[in-house]
């Protein structure tokens, strides 16, 4: 015999559930919302109680179907029965069972109840036709009414019974037992109201991807993007390996690291989060893996914005026997052929910083700037010889005088980049690789020329944002050597510690021999953000890293 009082919290739900009725276009007429009734208690609070009283297992432990019962998607119900059906018949000859989310209630009367069942976070949506009269004969602990009448949109239910359309032609499962409530959701899923908020939404994301289709999209262009890198690179004979992430060396880029301990080496002896995996994969070219790559996450204790974040996903391939040209023809191609897999095309509409938009072309061979000539083109009065002692102060007498923004320490590497990302930066729209680096900037870099003035490198920008890094591998020890000594005065006597320390072994590694290699480097969060059509690299990923604050 159930009590009053549980007579009385069920009232309570349904009445919630049918003064939220408008309640969203997608979760549409059973949220628990607002409370207008007599009992003010939270909705989770009430469902809970309600379940204690009607003996309502709430989180059962999850079985199998009964025999003869196949589990089945919402997909697989339209695509194997929309065509094949007539309004209004049933197909009685199998027994199914769909699992999912309450997208939406509708109640026809005490005996008949409707819903609709989403899955894949509501790409496929089957409608569940629920009848006293079909689920009479099936034994159950809690009545026909109170087992509908509990359920609520958001809920994660299974409905078992047979495939059929309605008289109006929709393709439901018709049950033939009171729906099983799998898991219930406890709170207010404000698809109505928006999740609209950058901090709400990305310090709940669960409730993000329920509410924002756009948020779902950006994850799953995220994971095609990652198939096609695989199988672009395992097709030309690439092998994927994994190397350090945590090592007490640090190399590869120019970025502050997070440092760590472990308790196992002693309190005395430092440990980085990689910056890069380039020095380790050059080994292995050295050891014989002619071709290697890896994807992977990077960690650079840098700041937050839309394009950067401390923790960042990146490609990097070497490939033995490859010039920077030949690395250029294989971006290309990389880009178009991955445009085409994700959007359907290699032209892609992306949006400016200013709200405008514009159309990304990959199909045709991309511009070229020589990043040398051009600085030089622009500030006739850069010293011609980089390296010099007094170069350093000309280039902040000419920052102060351009009006460019050159943070300490001062360096000649920072303050070339600086120029670059301030004059010919903007200019790349479109596709565009820069050539041609002063040599001073690319430490790692075979030079173009004898006199060392220009590296053997690129860097590929679009939409003003820069995708790829690559150029031909420094093989020499002892050129390497000489190039980590001079950072390393910039580390110590300029106080860059962006700078990482040299890598001794990784040059005693050269000595064994390294062929001539290609390296390059892609930035895998913010080709997504591109091909996604998104603004901020926190689309791209999961669970983006925010500041403390409220939930």
């Amino acid at each position: 015999m159930i009590s009053p009082r549980s007579h009385l919290l069920l009232r309570t739900l349904a009445r919630h559930a049918k003064q939220n009725s408008a309640w969203s276009k997608r979760y549409s007429s059973s949220s628990a919302a607002t409370i207008a009734s007599a009992d003010r208690r939270p909705i989770k609070t009430q469902r809970e109680a309600a379940f204690a009283t009607l003996g309502v297992q709430a989180y059962p432990r999850y079985t199998a179907v009964e025999a003869g019962i196949s589990v089945i998607s919402a997909q697989q119900v339209h695509e194997r029965w929309d065509a094949v059906l007539a309004d209004g018949e049933k197909d009685e000859s199998v027994q199914v069972c769909v699992q999912g989310r309450i997208r939406s209630k509708r109640e026809a009367g005490r005996r008949l109840v409707f819903y609709d069942i989403e899955q894949e976070g509501g790409r496929h949506v089957v409608q569940a036709v629920v009848s006293e009269q079909r689920c009479k004969n099936k034994e159950s602990s809690v009545s026909f009414s109170d087992s509908n009448r509990i359920l609520l949109a958001g809920d994660i239910v299974r409905v078992s019974g047979f495939v059929g359309k309605t008289r109006l032609g929709e393709t439901s499962v018709f049950a033939t037992c009171n729906p099983e409530l799998l898991a219930p959701c406890l709170h207010t899923i404000p698809t109505r109201s928006g999740l609209e908020d950058t901090q709400k939404r990305f310090r709940n994301r669960h409730l993000d991807l329920l509410v924002n289709p756009h948020a779902r999209k950006a994850l799953e262009t995220r994971a095609r993007i990652l198939r096609f890198i695989r199988g672009f690179l395992d097709s030309r004979g690439f092998v994927e390996v994994e190397t350090p992430v945590l090592s007490a060396n640090v190399g590869g880029a120019a970025a502050r690291p997070f440092v760590t301990r472990a308790v196992a080496l002693g309190d005395s002896t430092p440990l980085f989060l990689r910056i890069a995996p380039e020095l380790y994969l050059k080994q292995l070219v050295v050891g014989g893996f002619d071709r290697v790559y890896e994807l992977g996450k990077q960690f650079r204790n840098e700041g937050i914005d839309a394009d950067h974040n401390p923790e960042f996903t990146t490609c990097e391939f070497y490939q033995a026997y490859a010039t920077v040209e030949d690395l250029m023809t294989m971006t290309e191609a990389v880009l178009r052929e991955m445009s085409m897999e994700v959007t359907g095309s290699p032209k892609v509409n992306v949006g400016r910083d200013d709200g405008s938009s514009f159309e990304l072309d990959f199909s045709q061979p991309f511009r070229r700037i020589h990043v040398t000539d051009t600085l030089y083109e622009i500030i006739p009065e850069l010293p011609n010889d980089l390296d010099s002692p007094a170069a350093l102060a000309k280039l902040v007498e000419i920052a102060s005088k351009r009006g460019i923004a050159a943070p300490r320490p001062h360096t000649v590497p920072r303050l070339l980049d600086r120029f670059i990302g301030h004059l010919i930066e903007p200019q790349c729209e479109q596709p565009t690789f820069l050539t041609g680096h002063p040599g001073v900037m690319s430490p790692l870099a075979k030079s173009a020329d004898a006199a060392g003035r220009t590296s053997a490198r690129f860097e590929l920008f679009a939409n003003g944002r820069e995708l790829v890094n690559a150029y031909e591998e420094l093989n020499d020890p002892n050129e390497q050597r000489r190039k980590f000594a001079a950072q390393a005065r910039e580390r110590n006597d300029l106080g860059d510690e962006e700078v990482p320390a040299p890598d001794a072994a990784f040059c005693d590694a050269l000595e064994f021999g390294l062929p001539p290699t290609g390296g390059w480097g892609m930035g895998v969060d913010r080709v997504v953000a591109l091909l996604a059509g998104v603004r901020h690299l926190r689309e791209t990923v999961s669970f983006a890293l925010l500041k403390p604050g409220k939930q």
